[in-house]
């Protein structure tokens, strides 16, 4: 059972839901990454999405966007975000880690040479929002011959066939873009979102968690109350971004922003 699969499993026999940010890796600045990452599994994060920077991130809003900026002009190469997961992995060898970013910085490496290499760094998974599950044959088995899980994006425009095609290859959990737009987005409609899913899980057993538009405490505990994980980006990448002067005041003040988020979590989920 991978590490993703065990969290999910450890999460639903103790009636509790996933609690999933995103930050960007190397933003602000490179030395601030790993010990964010344990800020944030401190708040009670279980399972960390870790953005791969890349110049031409097109699924992303502005807040994002600017991260991966930040982080390209530093230097910070998807060789460089492994090596990141690898330091991670010194102090943390169950919080799973899932790679979310785009497909060039994979086919430069190679697929196969991406995949053991990820493997070596602990990595668990990898969201590649650009790559479609008809394109995505010779990545699936590149990852799934080192035991890592490729984790797709559905849409809320997405047909039952399309939800199904996705359905069969993905693993580990499957990510609801819960509005339509670029990461940062507003106008999130839970009565919506809860009828999607209800759709979604008649073609999958996998967790689905929910992401875009969660920017509160309040928002993530009505998500929880839907969806098997809570994923949250722009609203943790924005409050780094109002740090980025001051680099070193970010793992404490994210992790607390986050650790608001599990409270609400856990407190609606008691009631």
């Amino acid at each position: 059972m991978s590490r993703i699969a065990r969290r999910f499993a450890d999460l639903a026999e103790s009636g509790r839901k996933a609690l999933i940010p995103f930050v960007t890796a190397g933003d602000p600045h490179p030395e601030v990454t790993v010990p964010l990452m344990h800020s944030l599994v401190a708040a009670g994060a279980d399972l960390i999405e870790l953005g791969v920077p890349f110049s031409d991130p097109i699924a992303d809003g502005p807040v994002i966007q600017r991260a991966t900026e930040r982080a390209l002009a530093q230097g910070v190469s998807i060789r460089r975000v492994l090596e990141m997961v690898r330091q991670f992995r010194e102090r943390d060898d169950q919080t799973p880690v899932v790679l979310m970013g785009y497909l060039n910085p994979i086919e430069v490496l190679g697929y196969a040479d991406f995949a053991t290499a990820a493997r070596q760094a602990g990595v668990d998974g990898a969201l590649v929002v650009d790559v479609p599950p008809e394109e995505g044959s010779e990545l699936v088995a590149a990852l799934r011959a080192e035991g890592l899980d490729l984790v797709y994006l559905i849409a809320p425009t997405s047909s039952d066939a399309r939800i199904a095609q996705i359905a069969a290859v993905a693993s580990g959990f499957v990510y609801y873009v819960s509005i339509k737009g670029v990461t940062g987005a507003s106008h999130l409609n839970l009565d919506e979102v809860a009828d999607k899913l209800k759709r979604i899980r008649r073609h999958t057993r996998l967790p689905v968690g929910v992401g875009f538009g969660i920017k509160d405490p309040e928002t993530a505990a009505r998500v929880a109350g839907i969806a098997d994980a809570v994923i949250v980006g722009s609203a943790l990448v924005g409050l780094i971004e109002s740090l980025a002067a001051t680099p070193e005041a970010v793992p404490a003040a994210v992790g607390e922003r986050l650790a608001a988020m599990r409270q609400a979590i856990d407190a609606a989920a008691r009631t």
